[in-house]
């Protein structure tokens, strides 16, 4: 719903994408459903399957209210780094776009494995919060995206454009347990549809 700009320029350029979720989103007992469903979308964004993983911790249940540990996080990613090779990590921002504290705790997770590393051969990226008034504004905020990154390069920002926005509407119609009306709505005019603008994580 937030990183397809990203997936589908990386994917229409060759990039190796590995997708890491670390939870099913069981909040309303529909986990398996959801991660069924996670599987279809990433089909549709040309995702290879085997490079997508699905985790149900316990400790990683999903819900408001639910913290998750931080240092658990962290050695989960480390281990998929070490195991997969890779270079780039992508994730939230401390806000997490919707303020969800689970997003939220991703990043701080990712953070960690910053810390701890003694000598990173990853780099990892942060998807930019907007404010409420651009997270609404649909393909406009592609200009106020890219103004943005160019008024302030010491950001160490860039902006990936979303070629083929329809694929945004397939990929989301494959969650069909979420697909209801308002995230219908929220697809039409949310600027993620059309734009991530990404920060590199710099302790």
């Amino acid at each position: 719903m937030f990183f397809i700009p990203t997936i589908n320029y990386l994917t229409s350029r060759g990039h190796n994408i590995h997708i890491l979720c670390l939870s099913t989103g069981n909040a309303d007992g529909m986990g398996k459903i959801r991660k069924d469903e996670l599987y279809k979308a990433c089909s549709m964004l040309k995702v290879p399957l085997k490079q997508v993983v699905v985790l149900d911790h316990p400790e990683l249940q999903d819900g408001f209210g639910k913290v998750w540990n931080h240092t658990l996080i962290a050695k989960i990613v480390e281990d998929n780094i070490r195991s997969h090779g890779i270079d780039t990590i992508i994730t939230f921002d401390s806000y997490g776009v919707s303020g969800h504290c689970n997003h939220r705790d991703v990043h701080f997770g990712i953070r960690k494995v910053l810390l701890d590393s003694q000598q990173n051969s990853f780099e990892a990226w942060e998807l930019d919060s907007s404010s409420v008034l651009r997270k609404y504004s649909g393909p406009v905020d592609i200009w106020l995206s890219i103004f943005m990154a160019w008024c302030l390069p010491h950001r160490k920002s860039i902006c990936l454009l979303n070629e083929h926005p329809f694929k945004s509407f397939q990929a989301m119609a494959q969650h069909a347990s979420q697909w209801v009306w308002f995230r219908k709505l929220f697809i039409c005019f949310s600027s993620y549809t059309y734009v991530n603008t990404l920060q590199r994580i710099v302790l």
